[in-house]
């Protein structure tokens, strides 16, 4: 996980403890994002490293996150994302390196009044308990760096579950950007 270390910082994908929450199926690529997503941001990671994230579009309703450290501007790594809303949340997904189940993750994100990007990470135990009380399918896995769980439930299960303000402790904020002004 070290290669993909500073995307999954940069983004949250995974819990600072190394667990990720996977799904066999990505959000679909039918919804452009929201105002103000696209463009440059920064924030200082868990270790007080600044980094540095940009957002761009791909294409029809596909995006691109560039994640770097400031300190290594040209050690970039890029990943394709979609987003989608459902409720009142608004979700991105990305492919998950092949090490890791090749599937695909999902974050919660917001962009609040100040200008800042809130990503939110899945809780993994929240998700396991889910999977034991049959409310979703899925079974857990292990990697060199951590625990997961693969949810196999379909899509309008995940999001039936993930929309219930009943779960809303399922979600844990996970990192926090700062809108950058465009350069004149």
């Amino acid at each position: 996980m070290k290669a993909w270390r500073g995307v999954l910082i940069a983004l949250s994908f995974l819990l600072l403890s190394g667990c990720l929450v996977t799904f066999r199926e990505p959000l679909p690529a039918s919804e452009p994002a929201p105002k103000g997503l696209l463009g440059q941001w920064s924030s200082t990671n868990a270790w007080g490293e600044p980094m540095n994230l940009e957002l761009t579009r791909l294409g029809n309703d596909r995006y691109q996150a560039v994640a770097y450290f400031k300190a290594k501007p040209r050690e970039r790594e890029a990943y394709p994302f979609t987003v989608s809303r459902h409720g009142n949340r608004w979700y991105l997904s990305a492919k998950v390196p092949a090490q890791y189940g090749g599937h695909f993750t999902i974050a919660g994100f917001e962009i609040t009044d100040k200008r800042e990007l809130v990503i939110y990470n899945l809780d993994l135990e929240q998700i396991n308990q889910a999977i034991a009380q049959k409310t979703l399918d899925g079974q857990g896995f292990q990697t060199d760096d951590g625990e997961g769980v693969q949810v196999d439930s379909p899509l309008e299960k995940v999001f039936a579950y993930l929309d219930d303000p009943a779960n809303s402790d399922v979600f844990v904020e996970a990192a926090r950007y700062q809108h950058q002004a465009k350069a004149k």
